[in-house]
């Protein structure tokens, strides 16, 4: 038995016969799809293994293994996709990078994860180390408009999508895609990204001039809505905030301490099923409750590409919705112990070449090593030394004292760093893991009330960060007191500190503009710009050779 209907096919009617009869179940599609999302997050440009702590991870039976390197991870998502795959990522994929992919503004990893088959990713606030216009340049391509062409050639743009639903510009409209649309398996997938809201306490405020970092929640649902109205309900949130986790933690244990991360994954529209995280750099796999009562995975995957997620569901094909009780996450370690993957190796081999000069050039030379390990009240030795940098640096625009942030220190400098026995040698490279981020010198005028304010400001809700001084200028600090009085003694080349005289004070353009909540620095007056910190760190290096470490008594107490 038949029922008709008409067709209307290039303006002519046309009878169709459509049969009602039962058909075979074999001859329909079947009720749902599968899909598999693998995901990265904060890679960080590490295209070749990254070494010490960043290159282990904890694997599931709890051990530390070597883990990451680009041609590893090309290999691990070789063998984890299928025909239903699709590649996305939460952030952070460029920005504090080695200098293999820094030397050429991040292109080179930007490809490689284009290459491999990433097809969106959120923003994270380290695509901003360079402004937003640069972003926007990784986004559509175009050459460096200072440094021009990389050996490559003009730069194409990335093949994947940047999301950016919460970076708004003065019109409110976000200034990249706040969400995209993926069909994978006759079904379609809907990808929403945000950053975290922080973003402007913890990059250089002139890169993200007239730009604005809405709640991540407000942001996800109001994309969410529009993904709804063009019927798309499968819908991925890549946000780039996450939890903390106990140290050595299993990739698929959840175990997390319910922060930011928790919050959106809870918070977000209901429509969303999957809540894939980073920022933190931690490993979980986890299930939260959205709104209506519901479960949705909620996970992140370490950082560095040492860890690839895995998830898999199915969606219905007749409403398009996710089957929730279908979820499941499986976070993979970036093993070394499969082969690596040849095309992958010889692309990063090719810009290992590229780089090697530059890298291998000597700068100075140390005594002993320079580390990071901090001394009771804060203090370390190689951020004492960049601080004496930086005030070198400055020193032709009336610089004083100056002041270094302790996170823009990001690897130690050590002795035996060429070999078991060591020489000292430092070279270029090994600097710019010192100092990856390419901010600006500068210098401004302060009194020494504002000094003792901005002092006071090492402490906040957020934690302690602790400002690493030039040799000029001494403080005492005392933990057992209430924020806001712990700092006294201050001096400057030994005479104390007058609350109504001038002080000109040197850091880098992130502190100046506020960074890490250091918010008396935008008081400043006289503001003069001056080199790259990395190049005031290497020519100091390079005139003041053999440096050792320097006494940790700038700052005392605890």
């Amino acid at each position: 038995m038949t029922r008709r209907r008409i067709l209307m096919a290039c303006g002519t009617a046309v009878v169709a016969a459509v049969a009602v009869a039962a058909q075979p179940a074999s001859a329909g599609p079947a009720p749902t799809a599968s899909v598999r999302l693998l995901s990265l997050n904060d890679f960080h440009g590490n295209l070749e293994p990254p070494t010490g702590s960043s290159g282990t991870a904890i694997d599931e039976n709890g051990a530390s293994v070597p883990a990451g390197g680009a041609a590893y991870v090309a290999a691990h998502l070789k063998r984890l996709a299928g025909r239903d795959t699709l590649t996305v990522a939460q952030g952070d994929l460029i920005g504090a990078s080695p200098l293999i992919s820094a030397a050429f503004h991040d292109e080179p990893s930007v490809d490689f994860l284009g290459r491999v088959g990433v097809t969106a990713s959120a923003v994270g606030n380290h695509e901003f180390d360079e402004g937003q216009d640069e972003l926007r340049r990784i986004q559509n391509g175009g050459c460096h408009p200072v440094d021009g062409c990389s050996p490559a050639g003009k730069w194409k743009g990335a093949k994947f999508d940047y999301l950016a639903a919460n970076v708004l510009r003065k019109n409110h409209k976000p200034i990249l895609k706040p969400w995209t649309i993926r069909h994978v398996n006759g079904v379609r997938v809907g990808f929403i990204g945000v950053v975290t809201k922080t973003t402007p306490t913890i990059v250089t405020p002139q890169g993200i001039q007239g730009l604005t970092f809405d709640d991540e929640v407000r942001a996800a649902n109001r994309a969410a809505a529009e993904l709804k109205k063009r019927h798309v309900k499968s819908i991925v949130l890549l946000v780039h905030e996450g939890d903390q986790v106990p140290s050595g933690q299993r990739p698929d244990a959840c175990g997390v301490e319910p922060g930011a991360g928790t919050r959106i994954a809870r918070d977000a529209d209901p429509e969303i099923d999957v809540v894939l995280s980073g920022h933190t750099h931690q490993q979980y796999v986890c299930t939260v409750t959205d709104p209506k009562g519901k479960p949705r995975l909620y996970s992140s995957g370490s950082s560095f590409g040492r860890v690839i997620t895995q998830v898999d569901f199915k969606v219905n094909r007749r409403t398009g919705d996710v089957v929730r009780s279908s979820l499941k996450g499986d976070n993979h370690v970036v093993t070394r112990t499969i082969p690596p993957d040849p095309a992958t190796e010889a692309f990063v081999q090719t810009w290992r070449d590229r780089v090697a000069e530059r890298a291998g050039r000597p700068i100075g030379t140390i005594t002993a090593d320079l580390t990071r390990a901090p001394s009771p009240s804060g203090e370390t030795a190689l951020g004492d030394v960049i601080a004496d940098a930086q005030l070198e640096s400055m020193k032709g625009e009336g610089a004083q004292i100056a002041l270094m942030n302790p996170g823009g220190v990001r690897a130690d400098l050590t002795f035996a760093a060429g070999g078991s026995e060591g020489d000292g040698v430092v070279t270029y490279g090994e600097a710019f893991q010192v100092q990856p981020f390419s901010n600006l010198m500068g210098v401004v005028t302060l009194t020494g009330a504002q000094l003792d304010a901005l002092l006071e400001q090492q402490w906040t809700s957020a934690g302690e960060k602790i400002l690493q001084p030039s040799s000029t200028l001494r403080f005492t600090i005392d933990r057992g007191r209430p924020v806001g009085d712990r700092v006294s003694g201050i001096t400057v080349d030994g005479t104390p500190v007058d609350p109504a005289a001038s002080y000109r004070v040197a850091a880098n353009n992130f502190l100046l503009g506020g960074g890490d909540g250091f918010t008396v620095f935008t008081e400043g007056t006289d503001q003069v710009l001056g080199p790259i910190d990395l190049d005031a760190f290497v020519a100091y290096m390079t005139a003041n050779s053999p440096i050792s470490p320097p006494p940790l008594t700038r700052i005392s107490g605890e």
